[in-house]
């Protein structure tokens, strides 16, 4: 069988450009044109192509540096600055420009805000391509490692177990030194217990002062290299990390907000990150969906008054457990009189809230009913009798058990699997992120929205081609330029009614900046 072999001395005509180099449809074109689109002054990232000193690398560029990079699974910033080198979409992307690894950080590093308001453009982009309706929103959540180890995270508890080694190996250090002044032949080693000792005196100010911390800040752990990150459990295991929140619309499976908070858990997130989804949309959405773990009466609640429709199932629901027959929910109650009454007949009446005051507490008044009866045992063990918990929300999660249960929202709910569960994967899987690279809170929420923009644009390209969505782009672009236009000839056409009128003698200046749109156009 013939085989076929380079030759790396043959003789070739290259293209006379980098621009040849790239196909027309190349993914990289799209990613190209849609930071082209975006309003980098909106964004608060500042062009001053007057301003003295060193040349700056454009921002454009690199913010196509990061958004490509990102894309693609390289995050690092001496990744992306071997990619500028080397890789030959990056060298068509970045128009032959290669900026080292600490510009690329610092660039990333001082435009955490502009990243994050550049997904919120990319969700008004789609809403004019009609990518995005805004009428169903699904919430989702995932744990992210922070860039810190969990050996760092320290507790209360870690703290007094240090401190309790800590004192006894400097009372035993101190036992050999006294021993060792009794000998002289032991005195050539009184330097390394000196150290020894100031290495464990060290150790307690540390952790004392980390003790401190917790008081102060209430927190019942803290991490020493990233203070904002959580103590977080999840199927890999406990680590040091962030609780990572997308909404997605219903429509396309675009993202439409993300957000990262420093929670073990998706307890109270609902409503809040609904909230922000419909602030980036300008609008009320009808239904908003989410799994069990968001399950917080509370705050569905904060959703439902509002008159959109919640569907997320309790733990019970989602579990698919029947209910028991000594199930609170086998109780009934009787409103007016306020009261329950178990299966056997028995009244069961309000003692009290609970301690967070969330709810009330309704018990046997002569537990001599309970201890008597033929299901002792089965419906409590407790020698006080039987009590049961009334949620103040009580009567919204009933119904709210009963929504879920419909058929039709039972649609759905198995439609957010579809849509709100592959952007996790696409993040961890596609792209590689098992950790965060940035600390603090502000640091990754601006690599999430990074992340999460990137999504959105293989979306984008995956439902309109990279063509079509470039055409879109640039009508965008195009609209941009006439306002831009429309507001220099304004300008113009104000300063020659003012001439007219004799008030300045001075000529009028046109601003750079609308030099350059007007000439644009």
């Amino acid at each position: 069988m013939a085989i076929r072999k380079g030759n790396r001395e043959q003789m070739e005509l290259m293209p006379l450009s980098i621009e040849q180099y790239v196909a027309e449809d190349a993914p990289v074109r799209a990613y190209d044109a849609f930071v082209e689109a975006l309003d980098l002054e909106a964004l608060g990232i500042a062009i001053d192509p007057n301003k003295e000193g060193n040349p700056s690398y454009d921002p454009k560029a690199m913010l196509k540096l990061l958004v490509y990079g990102y894309s693609y699974g390289v995050r690092s910033s001496r990744k992306l600055e071997r990619e500028a080198h080397y890789n030959l979409s990056f060298i068509w992307l970045m128009g032959g420009l290669k900026p080292d690894h600490k510009t690329i950080a610092e660039f990333r590093r001082r435009h955490k805000e502009a990243l994050k308001k550049a997904l919120g453009q990319c969700v008004r982009m789609c809403l004019k391509l009609d990518l995005i309706a805004g009428n169903v929103l699904f919430v989702d959540g995932s744990k992210i490692r922070a860039n810190a180890s969990i050996k760092n995270t320290w507790t209360m508890e870690k703290c007094q177990e240090v401190l309790k080694r800590v004192d006894k190996r400097i009372e035993a250090v101190i036992a050999e030194a006294e021993a060792a002044d009794e000998e002289e032949a032991g005195l050539p080693s009184l330097v390394e217990r000196n150290k020894e000792f100031g290495n464990a005196q060290a150790l307690k100010k540390r952790v004392e002062a980390i003790m401190a911390e917790l008081r102060e800040s209430e927190k019942p752990s803290i991490n020493t290299v990233d203070k904002e990150c959580a103590r977080t459990n999840s199927v890999h295991g406990t680590h040091a990390g962030y609780n990572a929140q997308v909404v997605v619309d219903e429509s396309k499976g675009l993202l439409v907000s993300c957000d990262v908070v420093n929670a073990n858990n998706d307890l109270g997130q609902f409503s809040l990150q609904i909230e922000r989804a419909q602030a980036e949309l300008d609008k009320t959405c009808q239904i908003a969906v989410a799994d069990s773990g968001y399950a917080d009466i509370n705050d569905l609640a904060k959703i439902d008054k509002k008159g959109i429709q919640v569907i997320v199932p309790t733990q019970m629901a989602a579990s698919g457990r029947k209910v028991g027959e000594f199930d609170k929910r086998n109780f009934r109650y009787n409103a007016e009189g306020n009261y329950y009454i178990c299966p056997e007949g028995k009244v069961l009446r309000y003692s009290g809230l609970t301690r967070k005051r969330k709810g009330k507490i309704y018990e046997i008044r002569n537990r001599e009913d309970c201890l008597a009866c033929r299901h002792f045992g089965e419906c409590t063990s407790s020698k006080k009798g039987r009590k049961v918990m009334r949620l103040d929300e009580e009567e919204l999660r009933e119904r709210l058990e009963r929504e879920y249960a419909l058929p039709q929202n039972q649609a759905i709910y198995r439609e957010r699997q579809q849509k709100a569960e592959p952007v996790f994967g696409h993040i961890k899987s596609n792209l590689g992120v098992n950790r965060f690279l940035l600390r603090g809170v502000e640091g990754v929420r601006a690599e999430m929205a990074i992340l999460s923009l990137c999504f959105n644009l293989r979306r984008m390209i995956t439902l309109l081609g990279v063509r079509k969505l470039i055409e879109k782009l640039g009508q965008r672009l195009s609209m941009i330029a006439l306002d831009a236009a429309s507001h220099c000839s304004i300008a113009v056409r104000t300063c020659a009614s003012v001439s007219h009128m004799g008030k300045s003698k001075r000529p009028f200046v046109i601003s750079p900046t609308l030099k350059r749109s007007y000439d644009t156009v």
